[in-house]
């Protein structure tokens, strides 16, 4: 089944307060979800958290950030969606990953 990519992540800080959010990227070459969720869990710190910048995609800091709080995000769950896109294509985002993580 081919279909936009939901790659859904939140930000917990320091004091456990969490802000969630996800991004909609294209799936252009109709990669399956499951390829897809193996490349970017083999490629996550502590099999579980990211780095947003690193991976371009937009951070869920919180506007009151203290010296407890750090940079990682963690990698929720992926699905196929029809949501409009709000990102590149999701080809971009592995290319990225794998690019970080060398």
């Amino acid at each position: 089944m081919s279909g936009n990519i939901q790659l859904n992540y939140l930000y917990r800080d320091a004091s456990n307060y969490k802000q969630y959010g996800s991004v909609v990227f294209s799936n252009d070459s109709n990669i399956a979800i499951d390829v897809i969720s193996n490349s970017i869990t083999r490629n996550l710190i502590d099999g579980e958290y990211f780095i947003a910048e690193e991976w371009k995609m937009p951070t869920l800091y919180f506007e009151d950030k203290n010296e407890d709080d750090h940079q990682w995000h963690e990698f929720e769950s992926l699905e196929l969606t029809n949501t409009e896109v709000c990102s590149s294509d999701i080809d971009v985002l592995l290319k990225t990953i794998l690019a970080v993580r060398v």
